[in-house]
């Protein structure tokens, strides 16, 4: 994952949380969607072309594109009203795919940092599938899902990166983010249930 491209993700993931949580319009959020999705196109085909024929260089430029095809997908049908349900199944694909490069991360680079963050993208992903795809009502809490996300594997680690610190952030660290993200999650989906079935029995037509 190129660092640049990283905190890239974390500002289109940003604003994709708050469309979600409706504080964003669709058709903004789907320019930005497409800006970033063409950009994050563009240069892991430049970095496989320039990269020797060299395996994992290859292999880590790929990454980058199951983000700029999302984000590409997300924007264009924000932009023309088309259904979302492609995006649903696309993202199931890439939910799997993710935990490939979970396992290389663990397995093949002894990253365990990285290896936790392409299983947290990998949930994410299952939610964006759950909600387009089939239509389940999460969509406040992916939204949140998404902004925690967002912030803590892309916006930080892609700054950390950058400036060259990110070797300093021990795995223990990002084990225990990880484990107080999935308690939150619990939580947050456990306090946005009730919202939901209140809202599905309203929404029910009332008979005589």
């Amino acid at each position: 994952m190129q660092t640049v491209g990283l905190m890239l993700c974390g500002a289109v993931l940003f604003l994709n949380a708050l469309m979600l949580l409706g504080h964003v319009d669709n058709k903004s959020a789907g320019l930005f969607n497409i800006f970033i999705g063409a950009i994050q196109i563009i240069t892991p085909f430049y970095v496989i072309f320039t990269a020797g024929g060299d395996q994992w260089t290859i292999f880590n430029a790929s990454g980058v594109f199951l983000f700029g095809l999302t984000f590409l997908f997300v924007g264009i049908s924000n932009l023309t009203n088309f259904s979302a349900s492609g995006i649903g199944w696309f993202s199931l694909w890439v939910a799997v795919l993710a935990l490939a490069y979970a396992a290389m991360s663990f397995i093949q680079f002894d990253d365990v940092k990285f290896g936790i963050i392409w299983l947290m993208w990998a949930f994410l992903w299952t939610l964006f599938f759950l909600l387009l795809a089939l239509n389940k009502e999460i969509a406040a809490f992916t939204g949140w899902v998404t902004l925690f996300e967002a912030l803590f594997t892309a916006t930080i680690p892609g700054f950390l990166i950058l400036i060259g610190r990110w070797n300093q952030v021990s795995s223990t660290l990002v084990e225990v983010i990880a484990l107080v993200f999935v308690i939150a999650t619990i939580a947050l989906y456990v306090r946005t249930r009730p919202a939901v079935r209140h809202r599905e029995r309203n929404s029910k037509p009332v008979s005589a």
